[in-house]
């Protein structure tokens, strides 16, 4: 159903509100998540002690259902990796702080790489190989680096001048510009009605969505990295007649020569 345009005035005036204030709006289950996912074990190591306990104060009161844990059944499955790594708090720090380090890591050869000077960029998450990565800017190799955590053997932060700080931020934005792809991917109007499955297929890419009024068409812009083309055409294989490729020649021409060795497979011999 369409909001009538009273109820559009008033969600745009909360809106409006909230974003003067700073504050975000938090759904009751989004707190019954927070609140079920600090009683996790691992909690104590993703938080300050003080952060903590602040955020169990805030919950205190919360009448949530995360008492349901207690009755949630897992099906068997193998050894978990925790998903919380020592690392993270400080490199976090390191990076909201503009803070150079040392290190010293393993390669994927099992090589020990020791005191390289660097400069944080970003943590990602692979939720494929379910282990975090550190992306930073190599001084020795002036490029981009990509490093496991659980290959880093020793890390220490160093500080930096102001000045080049702002030079490594400009290298290493000109060298995510140059990385980075992006692709328009439109949603078949039949299937509108699906939006939020197939947001969810594009999770772990930065996305927008636009939406067009006249045409009751959405599109979803998507940034990705050129190695992450092949997993983003995975995304874009599993929802088939659902979403099709308008922006994007690399992944235009990659689904096409799909579809002409699906088809070649089921063509008839000549003759």
């Amino acid at each position: 159903m369409s909001q009538n345009p009273f109820e559009k005035i008033f969600n745009y005036q909360i809106i409006t509100r909230l974003e003067e204030t700073d504050s975000i709006a938090i759904t009751a289950q989004e707190r019954g998540w927070l609140k079920m996912m600090l009683m996790h074990p691992e909690a104590a190591n993703a938080f300050t002690p003080g952060t903590l306990e602040r955020l169990k104060q805030l919950l205190r009161l919360e009448h949530s259902r995360a008492e349901m844990k207690g009755i949630i059944l897992e099906k068997a499955k193998g050894q978990e990796r925790s998903v919380y790594h020592p690392h993270l708090r400080t490199l976090r720090r390191m990076i909201m702080q503009d803070q150079g380090f040392r290190l010293s890591y393993r390669t994927k050869l099992g090589e020990t790489r020791s005191n390289q000077s660097g400069f944080p960029y970003k943590l990602e998450y692979s939720m494929i190989k379910r282990e975090w990565m550190l992306i930073w800017y190599s001084k020795s190799r002036r490029g981009l680096m990509y490093t496991r955590l659980d290959h880093i053997l020793y890390i220490q932060g160093t500080s930096l001048p102001s000045f080049r700080i702002d030079c490594i931020k400009e290298r290493l934005q000109r060298l995510m510009e140059n990385r980075e792809k992006q692709a328009i991917i439109e949603i078949q109007r039949r299937y509108n009605g699906e939006l939020s499955r197939i947001l969810y297929a594009f999770s772990c890419f930065d996305k927008t969505v636009h939406y067009e009024e006249a045409s009751d068409t959405y599109r979803i812009q998507v940034c990705y990295l050129e190695d992450e083309c092949e997993f983003l055409l995975s995304r874009i294989r599993f929802l088939g007649l659902r979403v099709i490729v308008v922006e994007g020649s690399t992944l235009q021409t990659r689904m096409q020569e799909t579809a002409a060795l699906a088809l070649a497979r089921y063509a008839q011999d000549e003759g």
